[in-house]
């Protein structure tokens, strides 16, 4: 069953990272693409706006897809907990930790089980089990 469980938790995460850069870049699920995106991190000091915005999106659209199938199951956790961390020092850390204030409760949630999983290991069901 615990095979299941993680298996579960990868898809999940894995899928939601997958739509959060499918916003940045392509501005899916009510996202503002590339541009929009860009513009906003500029006003947010992270520079240059839209190349560090295609770097976001790529950065997540990957890294969920390698998580969701379990392909190097480590360097994906990494992906994700390294925009969490960024998320949560350029956006969300000056609002306090709970969600309700814009605070970095839910990223550091998303930190916790992408590193978590890295450390664990994906399962047997994963890419990873049957590659390596």
């Amino acid at each position: 069953m615990i095979n299941i469980g993680i298996l579960l938790i990868r898809l999940v995460i894995g899928i939601l990272f997958i739509g959060h850069g499918a916003q940045k870049l392509f501005g899916w699920f009510g996202g503002h693409g590339l541009q929009g995106t860009g513009g906003w991190f500029d006003s947010i000091g992270i520079k240059p706006g839209v190349t560090m915005a295609l770097v976001a999106g790529l950065v997540e659209l990957v890294g969920g897809v390698m998580f969701a199938v379990g392909f190097l199951t480590p360097l994906a956790g990494i992906m994700i907990a390294g925009t969490m961390i960024i998320s949560i020092v350029k956006v969300h850390g000056s609002n306090g930790l709970w969600a309700q204030a814009n605070g970095y409760e839910y990223n550091l949630t998303l930190l916790a089980v992408a590193i978590g999983i890295a450390l664990i290991g994906p399962g047997q069901y994963a890419l990873d089990s049957f590659l390596f």
